[in-house]
């Protein structure tokens, strides 16, 4: 079954998002302004759509791999509600960490420069079973139980 997803843009300089290839699971979504992004830094960029998702789904904004392996770029926050109308934004951190001022001159090299057009992140579209959260005294136990973080290796 296919869904389809209302895409609306706002200025004439928005991109619609896009697919590399058939089978991907994002779509692109590209940047409508030039920003710098220092080492250490996060930026809201614009991306000058919004979108109509159909009920029972929402979009899931990811980062672009590339992005992350070869930038250093990831995203912060990212959940559009089936309801929500506005323009997508997308909130970047860069985490490359800059040196210390007094170990070399601060340079271009932690700091990444987005251009209109570029694509700064991916919308994925997921569909949301419906559940009911009940609160009870206590859970079934299981053999991990409350063991967590690192519990099965690093």
């Amino acid at each position: 079954m296919t869904n389809t997803v209302l895409v609306q843009r706002l200025t004439e300089e928005a991109t619609v998002p896009t697919q590399a290839h058939e089978n991907d699971a994002g779509w692109d979504l590209y940047s409508i302004e030039d920003i710098s992004i220092n080492g250490g830094e996060r930026r809201t960029i614009k991306t000058g759509i919004a979108f109509q998702i159909p009920n029972g789904h929402a979009g899931l904004i990811w980062p672009r791999s590339g992005l992350a392996v070869k930038k250093g770029l990831d995203i912060l926050a990212g959940v559009i509600d089936s309801d929500y109308r506005g323009e997508i934004k997308v909130c970047l951190f860069n985490s490359t960490i800059p040196l210390p001022l007094w170990e070399t001159p601060q340079s271009d090299d932690v700091r990444v420069d987005i251009k209109k057009g570029d694509r700064i992140a991916q919308i994925i579209f997921h569909s949301l079973p419906k559940f009911i959260l009940m609160e009870v005294y206590s859970l079934n136990d299981t053999e991990r139980s409350m063991s967590g973080f690192g519990s099965s290796g690093t």
